[in-house]
C-alpha cells in the first residue's frame, strides 16, 4: 500500500485532489495509534498527517494553544505544563489497550473526540476545540473557528469535525482552549460498595457544588475490593474543604480515605486508559455511554446472557465492558442492552473479521444516516476519506 506523508499542507491538498480525481480510496492516519478502532480500513494508500507537526501559536495569558495536527500528544502536553496548564479534557492513550505503537497526534484527538475521567467537569474535546483547518475531498483547504470561543449561525464545522475519524477531511491544524493546572488533586476512596451503592455515592458526590473531576468505580470482579473513586482538584484548602464536606455528604456508604500523589495518579491513568480491562487481550472491549443511574442496570443486563467483565467512569454514565470475541462479540446483546437503557456503544477492541460483521458505532436512524450521506457527499464527493470506517458504505 502506497503511503503519503506530507510535509506541508500544500503537499496533503495535491495528494488529495490525485485520489479524488483517480478515486483512489485513502486512509487517514495520525500516528496510528487508533488503527484498530472502527470498521477495518477499505483503502488503497496511506495518508499520514504525522509530517504535519509543530507549534504554532500558543499564548498562555489567553490560554490558547494552536499546533498542526501531526503534533504528538506528548509535546503538546510538556509544553502545556511548562506554564503549569493542561488540556481540560484528559485524552486517554489506548496504545497497551490496542497493542498499538507510533505517537498519539493532537489532530487524532480531535478527529476521535475521546475523552478521560475530567469529561464530567470540564466537558469533552469538542467542548475545547474551537479552531480547525483541514483538508476536504476537493483538494481544498477550508478553516472554522479561531481563537476564542464565539456563536455559530450555520454548520459548526469545528464541532463536526470533533469524532468525525478522518472520514470528512484530512485535519492539518487544530486550536484549543486550555486550563491552568490544579495545584492540589485528591482522591476519596470508598472501598467494598456493590455497583448499585457506588454509583448512588458517585452521583450525589456529582450533584453536589463540589466540583468532582472524576467518578468512578472499580467492581470486585476485576481482582481486589470493589473501589469507588471521586476525584477534586483546585487550591489546597478548597480542597481541604471540599474533601470534609463530601466526606459528611457520603458517610452512610462507609468511612473514605484519602489518596494523593503518584497512587492516586496511576489509579486515574489507568480509568482513563481503559486498563482494568486490557488484559486478557483476546477479550473483546465495548465502550458504552448511558445516563449515569442506568450503567448499573445495564451492565447487568448484558452479564445475564453474556460472560462479561466491567467498570464505570463518569459516575456511571460511562461502562468499560468486555465480552468474548466469539460470534458477533455480543453485539446483538449489547445493542439491545444499550436500546433498552438508551445511550450508545461503541466496538472499540475486536478482531478484524469481528469489525467488519457488526456495527461498530452506535446504528443511526434513518433520518440521521440520512444526513450522514448527505454531509459526506458535501465534504468528499468522490469518497476517498476512510471509507466506511464508520459506517458502511459511508
Amino acid at each position: 500500500m502506497t503511503a503519503y506523508r506530507p510535509g506541508i499542507e500544500a503537499e496533503a491538498c495535491a495528494v488529495i485532489a490525485d485520489a479524488a480525481a483517480r478515486g483512489t480510496p485513502l486512509c487517514i492516519a495520525g500516528g496510528g495509534t487508533k488503527a484498530e478502532i472502527g470498521r477495518p480500513a477499505q483503502g488503497e494508500a496511506t495518508l499520514s498527517a504525522a509530517g504535519l507537526d509543530g507549534i504554532t501559536l500558543y499564548e498562555p495569558a489567553e490560554l490558547v494553544i494552536a499546533a498542526r495536527a501531526g503534533t504528538p500528544l506528548a509535546e503538546i502536553e510538556r509544553t502545556l505544563a511548562e506554564k503549569n496548564q493542561r488540556l481540560p479534557f484528559e485524552p486517554p492513550d489506548h496504545r497497551a489497550l490496542l497493542g498499538s505503537a507510533g505517537e498519539p497526534t493532537i489532530g487524532a484527538v480531535a478527529a476521535a473526540n475521546l475523552s478521560g475521567p475530567r469529561r464530567i467537569q470540564a466537558g469533552a474535546v469538542r467542548d475545547s476545540l474551537i479552531g480547525v483547518r483541514l483538508v476536504n475531498g476537493r483538494g481544498e483547504v477550508v478553516r472554522s473557528g479561531g481563537r476564542v470561543m464565539k456563536n455559530v449561525t450555520g454548520l459548526d464545522l469545528v464541532k463536526l469535525m470533533a469524532g468525525s475519524w478522518g472520514t470528512l477531511g484530512l485535519i492539518t491544524e487544530v486550536t484549543f482552549k486550555v486550563l491552568p493546572e490544579a495545584e492540589r488533586v485528591a482522591t476519596l476512596l470508598l472501598p467494598g460498595l456493590d455497583d448499585a451503592r457506588a454509583i448512588e455515592a458517585l452521583c450525589a458526590a456529582v450533584a453536589s457544588p463540589f466540583e468532582v473531576t472524576g467518578a468512578a468505580h472499580l467492581p470486585v470482579a476485576l481482582g481486589q475490593e470493589a473501589r469507588t473513586l471521586i476525584r477534586i482538584e483546585g487550591f489546597s484548602f478548597s480542597v481541604d474543604y471540599r474533601l470534609g464536606e463530601l466526606r459528611r455528604l457520603l458517610r452512610r456508604f462507609g468511612a473514605a480515605e484519602v489518596l494523593e500523589g503518584a497512587v492516586a495518579d496511576a489509579l486515574w491513568c489507568a480509568v482513563r486508559d481503559a486498563m482494568p480491562l486490557a488484559e486478557p487481550r483476546d477479550k473483546v472491549l465495548w465502550r458504552i455511554s448511558t445516563a449515569p443511574k442506568r450503567g448499573p442496570a445495564l451492565a447487568l443486563s448484558i452479564a445475564q446472557r453474556l460472560e462479561a467483565r466491567w467498570f464505570y467512569d463518569w459516575s456511571g454514565g460511562l461502562v468499560w465492558l468486555a465480552t468474548e470475541p466469539s460470534g458477533d462479540a455480543g453485539a446483538a446483546v449489547v445493542r439491545a442492552a444499550v436500546k433498552q437503557a438508551g445511550g450508545h456503544a461503541t466496538l472499540i477492541r475486536a478482531p478484524a473479521e469481528v469489525r467488519a460483521a457488526v456495527e461498530v458505532f452506535e446504528p443511526l436512524p434513518e433520518p440521521l444516516m440520512r444526513v450522514t450521506r448527505d454531509i459526506k457527499a458535501a465534504f468528499d464527493p468522490a469518497r476517498i476519506f476512510n471509507p466506511g470506517r464508520m459506517y458502511a458504505g459511508i
